[in-house]
C-alpha cells in the first residue's frame, strides 16, 4: 500500500490568518510523518507528504489522483487530500480533514499495538475536536 498526503502549504505555513485550519494541517502532517517512521510495522510501501501552493497543476507528486469540486461554475482542485492506493491498484482519496485525521490516527494507533515506543502524536485541540478524541 502507498498513501500520499497533500496540503495547502500556505495553510501549514499560517498564511491565510486561520490558526484553526493551520493546527489541523499541521497535525495532519505531524501525523503522516510519524506514520512514515514507522510504515513497515504496518505493511505500507511508501507515505508522501506534498505541500501544494497555489498553481500547482493538483499537487500529485507519487499517486495520480486529485478531487475537484465546481464552486462558481468553476473547476476547484481540492488542496488537501489524503491519497491510498493498495495493492491491486485500487484508490482511496480522501478529502475530509476529518476523514484524513481519522484514517493517519488509526494507522498509527495500530502502529502502537507493534512497538513498545510512544508513538503518539499530540493533537491540537481542533484536531481532538475533529477525530472526537485520539
Amino acid at each position: 500500500m502507498r498513501m500520499e498526503l497533500r496540503v495547502c502549504k500556505h495553510c501549514y505555513e499560517g498564511e491565510h490568518g486561520n490558526p484553526q485550519k493551520t493546527a489541523v494541517t499541521r497535525d495532519m502532517v505531524s501525523c503522516a510523518e510519524r506514520v512514515r517512521e514507522y510504515k513497515d510495522l504496518i505493511g505500507i510501501d511508501g507515505i508522501y507528504i506534498t505541500r501544494v501552493a497555489e498553481g500547482d497543476g493538483g499537487g500529485a507528486e507519487a499517486l495520480p489522483a486529485v478531487v475537484a469540486s465546481i464552486e462558481n461554475n468553476q473547476i476547484a482542485l481540492a488542496d488537501t487530500q489524503l491519497v491510498m492506493e493498495d495493492d491491486d491498484g485500487n484508490m482511496l482519496v480522501y478529502p475530509e480533514p476529518k476523514d484524513i485525521l481519522e484514517v493517519l490516527t488509526r494507522n498509527i494507533e495500530q502502529i502502537g499495538t507493534h512497538t513498545r515506543q510512544d508513538v503518539e502524536v499530540d493533537l491540537s485541540e481542533e484536531s481532538l475536536d475533529l477525530v472526537g478524541g485520539y
